[in-house]
C-alpha cells in the first residue's frame, strides 16, 4: 500500500501527487544547505521506491532555475514564489525531490541538515539515483 501526499505551489499552477511505498512511520527530511535552498528555506524528502506526478496548469508562469554544478533544476512557480519540487535527469531518467514545506494537510516534519558542498558531480549523481524519486512525469496544461 502506498502513502499519498499532494502538494504544490501556493496558489495552485504547480500540483503534485507523491507517493511513497511506507503508508505509516516518518518521513526523511533533509534541510538542503546549498545557497539557495538556504534562502528559499528548502526542506525536501524523496524515496527511492516512490512516485512523482506533477501537473501544471501554466508552463510560462513556472521558472527553471539552475546554479553551480547545473545537475539539479528547481521548478520555481513566477505567480507565487514556491519551489514544490527539483529534478535532476540522469542517465535519461527524471529523479526528483519534494519540498514539504509544499505538502497540503501534513503536519511539520522534523528535519536534519545535509550539506554537500565540496561534492564531486559524479557522487551528486549517484547520490540522487541512490536517494531521490526515480518515477517521474510532469504533465503542462494544453494552452
Amino acid at each position: 500500500m502506498m502513502r499519498r501526499i499532494e502538494g504544490g505551489c501556493h496558489c495552485g499552477n504547480i500540483r503534485y501527487d507523491f507517493q511513497l511505498p511506507e503508508p505509516d512511520g516518518a518521513i526523511p527530511v533533509r534541510a538542503c544547505g546549498c545557497s539557495f535552498c538556504q534562502k528559499h528555506g528548502g526542506v525536501y524528502t524523496s524515496h527511492p521506491a516512490g512516485q512523482l506526478a506533477a501537473r501544471i496548469e501554466d508552463p510560462d508562469l513556472v521558472e527553471r532555475y539552475r546554479f553551480g554544478t547545473e545537475t539539479a533544476e528547481f521548478h520555481i512557480c513566477r505567480k507565487c514564489g514556491v519551489v514544490p519540487f527539483v529534478i535532476s535527469e540522469i542517465d535519461g531518467t527524471l529523479y526528483a525531490v519534494v519540498n514539504v514545506n509544499s505538502f497540503e494537510g501534513t503536519n511539520a516534519l522534523e528535519s536534519s541538515p545535509s550539506d554537500f558542498d565540496g561534492e564531486t558531480v559524479d557522487s551528486r549523481l549517484a547520490r540522487r539515483k541512490r536517494n531521490w524519486i526515480p518515477n517521474v512525469t510532469i504533465e503542462a496544461a494544453a494552452k
